[in-house]
C-alpha cells in the first residue's frame, strides 16, 4: 500500500473519517474504508455546551478530548499509520478550532467590546497547511500535512463554505437555500445583489440534537440499525432501518398505538434517528395519532415495537427542532427583504439531509413552502475535507472564494424576527396554537404569511447515502469514545440518585472502599454526558455534594497521551 490520506468531518453530533489512497501517478486512488462515531466525544448535545465546556474547563483539555477521539478513529479505519502523509478536516469554526487548539472566545462573546475587556485576539481562520507535530498528541507520523480550510468570517465556517460549494449555489442565478440538517442547522441563503447588499447570508438556528436521533427516547445517529423511515401502510406503519450498508431496507410493520407487530421485517430496529423521527411525526400527524401537542393514544405513546416507544416529550423535543428550522429560514427571508415564496431552489446536507423523505420535510414546514425543487445532496464537509486530501491545492482555491464571498451572517440569538417566529413555532408544536393564530401573530409582526396551500415539489436525490463511497472495506462505527473520569466527592453515601436522574446513563457507581469502609466513585463517560445543558446530577443531589464544573476540574490532571479505562472497584453498582 502507498501513501494514504485522511478525510474527516468533525460533526457536533460525530465524527466522521474515511481513509483514501494516494497514487503516486496523481491519480484518483480508492477509498479504502469509513469510520464513524456515535457521538460526539465532549459532554453536551451541541456546539454551544462544546464551547461552554471548553471555557470552562480550559482549552488544553477539550483539544485533548478531541483528538483523542481522531486518533481512535484512524484507528478503526485500520491503516498502516506510517503510511499516512496528508490529513484533511472539515467542520464548523467551534469544532476546527477546538481541533487545533485555537482561541475560542470570540465564538462565545459577540462584540469588539466585550473581547477587548476579556483581553483577547480573535485569531485568524485562514486556509492552513501544519507539520502533523504542530497538533499535540495526533497519532499519525509528525511530518504529515495537515490541511484546514478557511472561514469565510469566523461565525461562517468551513463547513458552511463546503455546503454552498457542493451545492453549487454560488453558479446559480435563482434565489437559493442550503441547509444542513444537522444539531445546529447551518444555513446559507443565495440572495443576489439586487436584493442584498452581499451575496450570501447564512445562519445557524441551534435545533437540537432531536435531528440527529438524540434526546429522543430510543434515540441514535445515522447508523445499521436505526429507523430511518416511517411509511402508512394499511392501517398500520411499516418502519425501514439502515442495514450495513447505510441503505433502507423494510423492518415491522406494527401497530403505533398498541406495539404490535403485525408483519415481520428484514431488520430489526435498535433505534430511531433523526430523519426515522420526523417521519414518524410526519405519518402520526397525517394519521390522526398526533393532534399538537398530544398523541392520541390511550397511554399517549407510539410504540415502535419490543421497547422501542416515542413520547409526548420526544414530540416536544422534536417540535422544538423542526421549528427552529422553520424560524431560521423565515428570519434569513426576512433579513435579505425577500419573501419566502421568492426561493426556487432548496437543498439539503447532512446525514439527516440524505435519509429523510424531503416530502415528509417539506409538509412539516422545513422548506420554504414554495419551492420548485429540492436536491439532497449528501455529507458536503466530508465531500470537501476528501477533495482536499486527495488535491492539496485546493485549499488555496477555497481561501481565495473565502476572501471573495460577500457573506452576512444573522446571529439567531440576537434576531427580533427569529425570537418572535420561534416563540410561535414553540406555541405551535408544544402548546397547540391552531395554525391560523401562527399566521396572524406573523401578520401583526409585520412577517409574511405562510403558504398553506402546499404543492409537492420536485425532488433530485443526488446521493443514495449521505456518504457516497464507503471504501472496500466499508464502514466501521466507533461505539466506545471520549474518556471516562472517577470522581470522589466528600460527603456521598451512595444513594445513586444521580445515576438513576441521569437522562443519558453516563454515570455509574463504583464502591472502591474495602469492605466495611464503604467510599465511593462516580464515574463519568463524557461522550454520553449531556455536560452543562444538563446537571441533573448535580441537581438532584439530596446531600448536594456533587458539583459537576469541579469534578471535571480533573480532567486536566489526566495523562495527555492517553485516556484511561474504566478501573475496576471491589463492587460496581449500575443504574437499576
Amino acid at each position: 500500500m502507498g501513501d494514504i490520506g485522511i478525510a474527516l468531518d468533525l460533526g457536533t453530533s460525530g465524527f466522521r473519517g474515511q481513509a483514501v489512497e494516494l497514487p503516486a501517478d496523481g491519480s484518483e486512488g480508492r477509498v479504502i474504508a469509513t469510520a464513524i462515531t456515535a457521538r460526539h466525544p465532549l459532554p453536551g448535545a451541541n456546539v454551544m455546551d462544546h464551547l461552554h465546556f471548553a471555557i470552562q474547563m480550559g482549552l488544553e483539555l477539550s483539544q485533548r478530548v478531541v483528538i483523542h477521539t481522531v486518533n481512535q478513529v484512524i484507528e478503526q479505519l485500520d491503516v498502516p499509520r506510517e503510511a499516512i502523509t496528508r490529513l484533511a478536516i472539515c467542520g464548523n469554526p467551534i469544532q476546527l478550532s477546538l481541533f487545533e487548539g485555537i482561541e475560542i472566545r470570540d465564538l462565545a462573546y459577540a462584540g469588539k467590546t466585550r473581547q477587548e475587556t476579556l483581553g483577547y485576539e480573535p485569531p485568524k481562520r485562514e486556509a492552513k497547511a501544519l507539520p502533523a507535530r504542530d497538533i499535540p498528541n495526533l497519532d499519525i507520523p509528525s511530518e504529515a500535512k495537515v490541511y484546514i480550510p478557511p472561514a469565510v468570517r469566523h461565525e461562517i465556517g468551513a463547513d458552511a463554505l463546503a455546503m454552498m460549494i457542493k451545492a453549487d449555489i454560488l453558479e446559480r442565478d435563482e434565489i437559493a437555500l442550503v441547509t444542513d440538517y444537522g444539531t445546529n442547522a447551518e444555513m446559507a441563503l443565495k440572495i443576489g445583489q439586487e436584493i442584498f447588499i452581499g451575496d450570501i447570508l447564512t445562519g445557524s438556528a441551534a435545533a437540537g440534537p432531536a435531528l440527529e436521533g438524540q434526546t429522543i427516547a430510543g434515540g441514535m445517529l445515522a447508523a445499521p440499525g436505526a429507523i430511518s423511515d416511517v411509511v402508512y401502510e394499511g392501517d398500520a406503519f411499516r418502519l425501514y432501518i439502515l442495514n450495513d450498508e447505510m441503505k433502507n431496507r423494510p423492518g415491522n410493520l406494527v401497530d403505533l398505538a398498541t406495539g404490535e407487530v403485525l408483519e415481520e421485517g428484514e431488520l430489526k430496529a435498535k433505534g430511531i434517528t433523526g430523519t426515522g423521527t420526523i417521519a414518524l411525526v410526519h405519518e402520526a400527524m397525517k394519521a390522526g395519532l398526533i393532534r399538537l401537542p398530544e398523541i392520541l393514544t390511550p397511554d399517549r405513546t407510539l410504540h415502535l415495537g419490543g421497547k422501542l416507544v416515542f413520547s409526548e416529550t420526544d414530540l416536544a423535543e422534536a417540535g422544538k427542532a423542526i421549528g427552529a428550522v422553520r424560524a431560521g429560514h423565515i428570519t434569513l427571508a426576512s433579513e435579505a427583504g425577500i419573501h419566502p415564496d421568492d426561493i426556487g431552489a432548496a437543498y439539503m446536507a447532512g446525514a439527516s439531509g440524505t435519509y429523510v423523505d424531503a416530502l415528509k420535510v417539506h409538509w412539516l414546514g422545513m422548506t420554504p413552502s414554495s419551492v420548485a425543487n429540492v436536491y439532497q445532496i449528501g455529507n458536503t464537509s466530508l465531500a470537501l475535507a476528501q477533495d482536499v486530501v486527495r488535491e492539496p491545492q485546493r485549499i488555496w482555491e477555497l481561501e481565495e472564494i473565502a476572501q471573495s464571498l460577500r457573506a452576512a451572517h444573522c446571529m439567531f440569538a440576537e434576531s427580533e424576527t427569529f425570537k418572535k417566529v420561534y416563540v410561535l413555532e414553540l406555541s405551535y408544536w408544544t402548546e397547540g396554537m391552531p395554525w391560523e393564530m401562527y399566521q396572524q401573530f406573523l401578520k401583526t409582526y409585520g412577517l409574511p404569511q405562510l403558504d398553506v396551500n402546499q404543492h409537492q415539489p420536485q425532488v433530485t436525490k443526488m446521493v443514495e447515502r449521505d456518504i457516497a463511497d464507503f471504501g472496500y472495506r466499508g464502514l466501521q462505527v466507533v461505539s466506545e469514545i471520549g474518556s471516562i473520569l472517577n470522581v470522589c466527592f466528600d460527603g456521598c453515601t451512595g444513594c445513586r440518585v444521580c445515576v438513576y436522574e441521569c437522562p443519558e446513563d453516563a454515570l455509574r457507581l463504583v464502591n472502591r472502599g474495602p469492605r466495611g469502609d464503604r467510599w465511593f466513585d462516580i464515574e463519568i463517560q463524557s461522550a454520553d454526558c449531556l455536560g452543562l445543558g444538563c446537571l441533573r446530577c448535580q441537581t438532584t443531589c439530596p446531600e448536594n455534594v456533587f458539583h459537576w464544573t469541579e469534578s471535571l476540574a480533573a480532567w486536566s490532571s489526566l495523562d495527555q497521551a492517553a485516556f484511561p479505562d474504566p478501573s475496576e472497584g471491589e463492587e460496581v453498582v449500575y443504574k437499576e
